[in-house]
């Protein structure tokens, strides 16, 4: 008899984010040349980010880093939109491309639009010999390799790590950071990815605590602010694709001009953060006795039975990349609890169809 062939699940990336990341902060240096050589080069000021779906959120993560530490102005344009609605900035220094796949029809036709009009693009992929990365001028390994899993996981935290790391290269090589601050800053993302073991354990308990609340929820929500908006739009799409009942992200302040209006005693919310934010916390004061749950998801070290406290403090520009973490395992966990067999495609002739995928 064959031995049985155990397939990776959503569960089994999430559990090899620790050794990629680690894996991502030792090479980085060789895997990020080509845009260290592009900066010595000529001034970067100006960037230009086209992603969609998990890489846009991405995107959203990294670029508090990207501007508020370095000084650098990040524009994030949805490709699709990009191609068909706007126009190239010709004072854009810097553009890349983010597809993890390097397969999204959208990417490369906007890549196409950019370098037509005389912009050098580099792609951020996990596959360099996909469409994107070999039409790009500059190819940027995210250096995990493709996941078999459609549901990200371990490929959308290396796309963050890896954009922060661009950040740090583009400040690096321009001189506007000490080598010591750099050295600071690349000490401190080791830190946190060592902390993520704990931080799945932490949310594997912390689910068992609420359980019957995740697997009845019909209605999910989750909050964030600056960086951390990234980390809700990524919540959004992890529990779309996967828990499959209505489930959204937003940035703190834009839920409190009008998304709010919508709750109901279905909803679970989850509000992200990364210390103590006095904003945050009295919008889940307020929400709390009008939905199911509210359920706080912090850096602080805080005990509450209703807070996932994971008492790691980090720079907010880094947090997400941490932050990140539960969100995928309570994905992961509610889908289980749900009877979603995550290994069964559904929707399997939409990118036929569609041509969102080439």
């Amino acid at each position: 008899m064959l031995p049985t062939i155990k397939l990776p699940t959503m569960m089994t990336y999430i559990e090899e984010e620790p050794a990629a990341l680690e894996k991502i902060l030792r090479e980085h240096r060789h895997s990020l040349a080509a845009i260290e050589a592009f900066a010595r080069e000529r001034p970067v000021q100006r960037l230009l980010l086209l992603a969609t779906g998990s890489s846009f959120n991405a995107a959203l993560c990294a670029r508090d880093l990207f501007e508020r530490r370095y000084g650098l102005r990040v524009a994030i344009k949805e490709p699709y939109n990009f191609v068909h609605y706007e126009t190239v900035d010709p004072h854009t220094d810097l553009v890349i491309a983010v597809s993890q796949s390097g397969k999204s029809a959208s990417t490369l036709a906007a890549m196409e639009k950019v370098q037509a009009a005389g912009l050098p693009v580099f792609a951020l992929t996990s596959d360099p010999q996909s469409p994107i990365g070999q039409s790009c001028d500059y190819v940027l390994d995210i250096n995990t390799g493709i996941e078999q899993v459609g549901f990200v996981t371990r490929g959308f935290s290396a796309t963050v790590l890896n954009l922060l790391l661009i950040a740090l290269t583009l400040a690096r090589a321009q001189k506007q950071m000490a080598d010591e601050e750099a050295q600071a800053t690349l000490h401190e993302l080791g830190q946190l990815v060592a902390a993520i073991p704990q931080a799945i354990a932490q949310t594997e308990a912390f689910f068992d605590r609420h359980q019957e609340t995740l697997r009845r929820g019909t209605r999910f929500v989750a909050i964030g602010y600056g960086a951390l908006t990234g980390v809700a739009k990524e919540f959004e799409t992890k529990f779309t694709e996967t828990v499959r009942v209505p489930s959204s992200g937003f940035e703190l302040e834009a839920y409190m001009h009008g998304p709010y209006l919508e709750a109901n005693a279905q909803h679970v919310m989850f509000f992200i953060e990364d210390a103590p934010d006095r904003r945050l916390r009295a919008l889940r004061d307020y929400m709390a006795p009008a939905v199911n749950q509210t359920l706080l998801v912090t850096l602080s070290d805080e005990q509450d039975p209703q807070t996932l406290a994971l008492n790691c403090p980090l720079a907010h520009d880094l947090a997400s990349l941490l932050l990140i973490v539960p969100m995928q395992v309570l994905a992961w966990r509610t889908a289980c609890a749900k009877g979603i067999d995550l290994s069964v495609r559904i929707f399997d002739d939409f990118d036929r169809v569609l041509k969102s995928k080439i």
